[in-house]
């Protein structure tokens, strides 16, 4: 890890876009740099905690997604719309947990086009024993469970939701 500034970048940034008579987005790029720094810094904490696992946060979320269903699986499909993700982001996922022995992938008795993909009890060990290592070290962290950042959560819902996101 490198050492921290003795300055805000960000703020710095925004004091020089005003300067350049940018008056008017020096907000917008100071939210736009911070989001984008904090997503890093999160990113990060959170693929150390998933790396000795084998894991990626994305392959985490397919995970969780299938153990919360009723029946374990979902069609493939579906998995990537619940996750809002690129159809072959999800059979990247996918192929990778079923190589690791995490899911299986099998047609789809009632739809001959689509693929099944389901969890399977090492899957649902491997997502348990990751839940609570991210709640420990990333999920539960103080900074990450404040006030200020549960306001910050319903003001990036509302952006999300702006954005075409979902529907409330």
């Amino acid at each position: 890890m490198t050492p921290p500034l003795p300055f805000d970048p960000v703020g710095q940034a925004a004091r020089l876009w005003r300067e350049r008579g940018w008056t008017e987005a020096a907000d917008g790029m100071a939210a736009v740099t911070s989001l984008m720094r904090a997503q890093a810094i999160v990113q990060a904490r959170v693929d150390d905690v998933l790396r000795p696992m084998q894991l990626s946060f994305a392959r985490y979320e397919l995970l969780m997604l299938l153990s919360f269903t009723r029946n374990g699986g979902l069609p493939m499909a579906k998995a990537g719309a619940r996750l809002q993700v690129h159809p072959a982001s999800v059979t990247n996922a996918a192929g990778r947990l079923e190589a690791a022995g995490l899911v299986v992938r099998r047609p789809h008795p009632g739809d001959g086009r689509a693929v099944l993909v389901e969890i399977t009890d090492a899957g649902r060990a491997v997502a348990a024993e990751g839940t609570e290592r991210l709640n420990r070290l990333v999920f539960g962290r103080p900074e990450m469970t404040s006030a200020p950042m549960r306001t910050l959560v319903e003001i990036l819902r509302d952006v999300r939701r702006e954005a075409g996101d979902f529907q409330p």
